[in-house]
């Protein structure tokens, strides 16, 4: 029997009819019977099967060996295929990691995987990573048998739209992280959160190795004749597709902006060194005179101006001080102290 061949990978199955789960089939060989002879379809869920159960999925519903060998690796990038009258979609999913204060180091985005095998009479999707998670999505869609009824079609539109669904809620969530490190690299010595910028710049560039690669099957969707799409649900489609190019815009917009903080966190470091080499040059100047004066004095000829007076040494004393005063307030109004 397949589903104890897929032990420890199968999450769910079931078989829909009519936009309805038939719960009267017990037997999963009895679903497939049914669906192969054009009675409903199967929806079967996997978690990270290997490639032997795999390849049992693949033998029962004849998959390309392409396809499947893919669904067997995780990091794949998004696509769409068609093999036949199948179907295969490979998604990034996003999640967005809740952290107390975002750090150098702070997981800001984690990504999963879902391929969606989908073809006549079935729909088998494969996650990878604890990231790739469609929790709620099967039992929301048995709640609106109307689209069901659409068949697998409709199944991988309700999966690509709640892919981009989480892509606009993480999104909304990185926009946040940026005003906060925006409003932070602008106070005071705030150029030391560049490193915070950075990191948050890496997490943004995962989100859009996510979101970009998926507008071309996306669209390809949205166009696409194929006798699993039906015309309705090619409509819900595009809603997808328009979603998704806003999310696009969007990530795009955050590696600009950040790109642009980066920079002018940078031009405050330079600004920040320029003003502590104007300091130190300042104070250098300052002290130069003192000490050239001592130094002067200090070289012990018999004649010197100055050096057999009674209150020479006091003479001397306030010259330092009134040049070293001078300088100070010089230095002062030109805004290098």
């Amino acid at each position: 029997m397949l589903t104890s061949k897929l032990e420890g990978a199968l999450v769910d199955w079931g078989l829909y009819r009519d936009g309805l789960r038939d719960r009267g089939v017990s037997s999963y060989n009895e679903a497939l019977d049914l669906a192969q002879r054009g009675q409903g379809f199967v929806w079967i869920g996997l978690f990270q099967p290997n490639e032997r159960q795999l390849a049992v999925v693949g033998q029962e519903f004849g998959l390309h060996p392409l396809a499947l060998e893919d669904a067997s690796e995780a990091h794949q990038r998004p696509k769409l295929e068609r093999y036949g009258d199948t179907l295969f979609a490979v998604l990034k999913t996003v999640t967005y990691v809740p952290h107390g204060d975002l750090t150098a180091t702070s997981e800001v985005v984690a990504t999963g995987e879902v391929m969606v095998f989908c073809g006549p009479g079935f729909v088998v999707t494969v996650r990878h990573g604890e990231h790739s998670e469609l929790t709620g999505l099967r039992q929301a869609l048995e709640k609106e048998p109307k689209r069901l009824a659409a068949g697998p079609g409709a199944v991988l539109h309700a999966i690509t739209d709640h892919v981009v669904d989480r892509y606009l809620e993480v999104a909304d969530a990185v926009q946040a992280d940026i005003d906060m490190i925006e409003t932070s690299m602008f106070t005071p010595r705030g150029w030391r959160s560049i490193d915070r910028v950075y990191q948050l710049k890496r997490e943004v560039l995962e989100l859009k190795r996510a979101v970009a690669p998926l507008t071309g099957p996306m669209r390809m969707l949205s166009t696409l004749r194929h006798p699993l799409i039906q015309d309705e649900t090619r409509n819900y489609f595009r809603d997808v597709d328009d979603h998704l190019q806003r999310v696009k815009e969007q990530v795009i917009s955050f590696d600009e902006l950040l790109s642009s903080i980066l920079q002018a966190g940078l031009a405050q470091v330079q600004v920040a060194e320029n003003e502590d080499m104007r300091r130190i040059s300042s104070w250098v100047a300052i002290l130069a005179v003192p000490t050239m004066i001592a130094g002067i004095y200090g070289m012990n000829f018999d004649y010197m101006p100055e050096l057999r007076l009674r209150y020479a040494y006091f003479v001397v004393l306030g010259v330092m001080a009134s040049a070293c005063f001078g300088l100070y307030r010089l230095f002062k109004r030109n805004h290098w102290l």
